[in-house]
């Protein structure tokens, strides 16, 4: 089932356990940044919730590693989020869990790239990274796992009332939904689809992590991995150069390039929406930053 809903992914950190983890009370965490980790603090109030792997020991730059035997055979699911916006890592390939159910978060990275969504129970995603204005939230989620929430689950966070109702058992919002449809017809229809929008993305990431990574100025600090083709962190090791170099780039045109304060340094968060020339052209200004420097 698609379902489209409103409250941000943050609201699936609540309604993924109240629907989900019903049967055994039971769920595994893969905690690799900011967003997994505030989801299995919020699972945590509704079950047994254990930390399968994390990479908080290197401050969340790689993706931690598990293998099926790990996971608890009676977990109710199994959460990861496929890719960590804040950190710059994501998950080279779709981790296997064996028999048990696995959910990912997929804001930061859908329609990037092609995903295999028969390999997940739910996958969910606010749109506003790479389908549309924020205010929407894509859920598509197996229908056996429909019908099996908590008691106290509120009306607004079933999956199985909103299934029923096709979306709207309230008021959808409407004008996000829209706008969702069009860009999933610029991905099909101008683009070329989701393997096109792929090797666009590659080649637009490794164009930057290849200069990054030939720089005498600049570090990439995600392993390689792990590295996501949608965000780049990238630092100086020089807080005041990182600062100036903000600054720099604000004047040049390039906005938001800092990086979250918990990682500090640049980020470059290159979704479907930058054209590659837009990478070019940060490119550039970082050559001609490093010369100058």
């Amino acid at each position: 089932k698609v379902l489209f809903l409103q409250g941000g992914a943050s609201t699936q950190f609540a309604a993924i356990p109240l629907n989900l983890m019903t049967q055994n009370g039971k769920a595994d965490y893969v905690v690799s940044g900011m967003f997994s980790k505030k989801a299995y603090e919020e699972a945590k109030r509704y079950g047994d919730v254990k930390v399968l792997a994390s990479s908080a020991d290197k401050n969340f730059t790689y993706i931690p590693t598990f293998k099926p035997e790990d996971v608890r055979p009676d977990a109710d699911y199994v959460h990861i989020c496929y890719n960590n916006t804040i950190f710059g890592s994501r998950f080279p390939a779709i981790p296997d869990t064996g028999s048990v159910p696995l959910v990912a978060d997929l804001s930061s990275c859908i329609l990037s790239e092609p995903i295999d969504i028969s390999r997940f129970a739910l996958v969910y995603a606010g749109a506003q990274k790479n389908m549309g204005p924020s205010g929407l939230t894509l859920v598509i989620v197996r229908e056996d796992m429909l019908g099996h929430e908590n008691p106290l689950t509120p009306t607004m966070l079933s999956y199985k009332v909103a299934a029923d109702n096709d979306s709207m058992y309230n008021t959808p919002p409407c004008y996000a939904i829209y706008v969702a449809k069009l860009v999933l017809e610029w991905v099909r229809d101008e683009i070329g689809g989701l393997s096109a929008m792929a090797e666009i993305n590659d080649r637009k990431a490794q164009k930057l992590y290849d200069y990054i990574d030939a720089s005498k100025l600049f570090r990439a600090p995600v392993e390689k991995g792990s590295r996501s083709i949608m965000n780049v962190p990238f630092v100086t090791g020089d807080d005041e150069l990182d600062k100036k170099f903000c600054k720099a780039a604000e004047k040049a045109g390039f906005v938001n390039i800092k990086g979250h304060r918990s990682v500090g340094g640049m980020r470059a968060s290159i979704y479907n929406a930058m054209p590659e020339e837009g990478v070019d052209a940060l490119i550039e200004f970082m050559r001609e930053f490093e010369q100058n420097v």
